[in-house]
């Protein structure tokens, strides 16, 4: 399989009706651990993984994969989407778009049924299940295709403790076994656990970015100093 990574953004805006919601922004990322992007509302989390994905228009810029392949991407959102279906119905939805057999189906299915705990809830429909449930279905339908990639928007807000360090180690897991994980989160908690390297987005603007270990014990900036001690940054 072809290497999708390293990714090179280069001077990328984005204007909505005339507004400057990010940019000028220029990065590189490369194949390794966990990028966390942290910043306060407002600072363009959100809009530069979008970007990066591919499913927000960039005003001016280039955004280069070294390969770009859309279907070796995924993307789980704050608030989990899932099909009005069964379980097991939207675990295997992707795989039947990508036109796996039925029989590689049926093993996915119930290998990650399993893995997120929802065996017991295979035929029962998704829309009933509790936010957390619904979060840990959406992060396995966007993995049960093995991407290179994989995105994260907040996908532990407003969930308990108990889900989100289920979460936690479904993503440490699919890290060590190589998807790429870039990650949106306000829990600087959550952010120290997991990242390999942090995004620290400002005003629509990568403020300061580095090694993890780097990034939260020096801060560099008296904006990302203040971020860490829970003050308010403008």
């Amino acid at each position: 399989m072809t290497q999708m990574l390293p990714l090179t953004l280069t001077d990328v805006v984005v204007r909505r009706r005339g507004k400057r919601i990010i940019g000028p922004v220029t990065h590189r990322l490369e194949q390794g651990p966990p990028t966390i992007v942290i910043g306060p509302n407002g600072s363009g989390k959100t809009t530069l993984l979008r970007v990066i994905h591919g499913i927000e228009r960039i005003s001016t810029g280039q955004v280069n994969w070294t390969h770009d392949a859309p279907d070796q991407q995924a993307f789980v959102f704050q608030n989990p989407i899932v099909l009005r279906r069964t379980v097991a119905e939207n675990l295997a939805y992707p795989l039947r778009l990508a036109g796996v057999d039925k029989a590689e189906i049926i093993s996915r299915v119930t290998t990650w049924l399993a893995r997120i705990g929802l065996d017991a809830l295979a035929n029962t429909a998704a829309t009933r299940l509790s936010g957390g449930e619904r979060q840990k279905l959406a992060i396995a339908r966007a993995l049960i295709r093995t991407p290179q990639v994989l995105f994260l928007d907040e996908p532990c807000a407003n969930l308990d403790g108990h889900t989100t360090r289920e979460i936690e180690a479904l993503l440490s897991e699919t890290a060590t076994a190589g998807t790429r994980l870039i990650m949106a989160t306000h829990n600087m908690g959550q952010a120290r656990r997991l990242a390999g390297d942090v995004i620290f987005m400002l005003n629509g603007k990568i403020h300061e970015s580095g090694a993890a270990n780097y990034i939260m014990n020096t801060p560099q900036t008296s904006e990302l100093k203040s971020f860490f001690q829970g003050d308010i940054v403008t």
